[in-house]
C-alpha cells in the first residue's frame, strides 16, 4: 500500500509522509494535511527513481474562447486527486503501489503563443526523455499544449505515431484568431507527423471538415455513433497504429458531466462507455503516454474536477492492467 495518511484520521503514526523534507523523524505523525501531489501520495511512494508514472502539470492558456480558467485545471485535478479512494475494485488492488511522481509546474513564456509552444516542446521532450518508460501523464491547461507533447513523443518513435483525441471538437483549423498554435488548431499541427482518430466530434466548422476529408490521416467517430451500439469502438481501434499518443479533451465528457469546460457541447460521452473503451485501447495497443487537457474549474462546482482526477487515475491502471492483474 503506497504511503498516504488518511485524512480523516488525523494524527495517525507510522506513515513518514514527509521523507525528504529534512523535518525531523520524531514530528513524522503529527497531522499533517496531504501532499500536494497526484493522489497525495508521499515522497517514498511518489519518488521519481522507483515511480511507474510521471505527471507533468502545464497550466498554460492563452487562446481560449467562450470560456476561460483552463490555467487552474491541473492543480485543480491534482487537489481532487488526494481525495480518491486508492483501491480499484476493476483490479482489486491499488495501482497507487506502483508509484507516480509529480512534477512541478511548467510556467511557460507569456510572449505569445508560438514561442510558448517552441518552450514547451523542447522542455516535454527533455522530460519525456528522463522518464524514460515510465507512462508520462501531462496536465493542461488548453488543448493547444497537445500538439508539442504529440510532436516531441512523435520525435521518439521510428514509426509514425497515432493519436487518439476524444474531444467534442475536431480542432483542426489551419489557424484560429490569427495563432496557428491555438486551441482550436492542435490537431491540425500534427497531421503532418502522425495519424489522429478523433472520437466523440460533435461540433466541427465547414473547414474542419475539408481538411478531414482531404487528409488520409484524419479519422473522424461522431458522438451519435456511440450511442446506437459498440461498433464505433472496434472502428476507432482498428483506425489506430501499434503506438498511440492519447489526448483527451474534458470537453469530450456530456457537460451534465462536466460542465467546468470552455466550450461544453451537449450529447458527450459517459463515464463507464468510456471506460469500456479506453481499457480495451490499451489493452490492444501501446499508449506511449497522454494528456487530459481543458478543465476550467468553477469555485464551489468540484464535481468535475473529482471526476477527471479519477479519469487521470484510472488511465494510469489501464496503462498497467497487466502488472495490476484483474479479478
Amino acid at each position: 500500500m503506497p504511503n498516504r495518511r488518511d485524512p480523516d484520521t488525523p494524527g495517525r503514526g507510522g506513515e513518514a509522509i514527509v521523507d525528504g523534507t529534512g523535518m525531523p523523524n520524531t514530528l513524522n505523525d503529527l497531522p499533517w494535511e496531504l501532499p500536494h501531489t497526484f493522489l497525495g501520495l508521499d515522497e517514498s511512494a511518489g519518488s521519481f527513481e522507483t515511480a511507474a508514472g510521471v505527471i507533468l502539470p502545464v497550466p498554460y492558456e492563452s487562446t481560449t474562447s467562450y470560456g476561460g480558467g483552463t490555467r487552474r485545471g491541473p492543480s485543480a485535478i491534482i487537489d481532487a486527486s488526494r481525495y480518491i479512494e486508492l483501491y480499484d475494485q476493476e483490479f482489486d488492488c491499488e495501482p497507487a503501489r506502483l508509484g507516480v511522481h509529480t512534477l512541478p509546474a511548467l510556467e511557460l513564456t507569456r510572449a505569445g503563443a508560438t514561442p510558448a509552444m517552441t518552450e514547451l516542446q523542447e522542455a516535454y521532450a527533455r522530460v519525456a526523455e528522463a522518464s524514460g518508460d515510465r507512462f508520462l501523464m501531462m496536465l493542461g491547461g488548453e488543448h493547444s499544449v497537445s500538439s508539442p507533447a504529440i510532436l516531441a513523443q512523435a520525435d521518439r518513435h521510428a514509426e509514425r505515431l497515432s493519436v487518439l483525441q476524444l474531444d467534442a471538437h475536431a480542432d483542426l483549423r489551419p489557424q484560429y484568431e490569427g495563432t496557428p498554435n491555438s486551441h482550436a488548431s492542435a490537431m491540425a499541427r500534427v497531421l503532418h507527423r502522425a495519424d489522429v482518430v478523433a472520437v466523440g466530434i460533435r461540433a466541427v466548422s465547414s473547414e474542419e471538415m475539408e481538411v478531414s476529408r482531404a487528409s488520409d490521416a484524419s479519422t473522424i467517430v461522431w458522438a451519435d455513433e456511440m450511442w446506437e451500439d459498440d461498433r464505433w469502438m472496434d472502428r476507432a481501434i482498428e483506425a489506430l497504429g501499434p503506438k498511440v499518443y492519447l489526448t483527451f479533451d474534458v470537453d469530450y465528457f456530456d457537460p451534465s458531466l462536466v460542465p467546468s469546460t470552455g466550450t461544453p457541447e451537449p450529447g458527450g460521452g459517459d463515464w463507464y462507455r468510456t471506460l469500456r473503451f479506453l481499457k480495451r485501447v490499451f489493452a490492444e495497443r501501446e499508449v506511449v503516454a497522454c494528456d487530459i487537457v481543458e478543465l476550467g474549474p468553477v469555485p464551489g462546482l468540484q464535481a468535475p474536477d473529482f471526476l477527471v482526477a479519477k479519469l487521470a487515475y484510472k488511465l494510469f491502471a489501464y496503462r498497467f492492467q497487466e502488472r495490476l492483474g484483474e479479478r
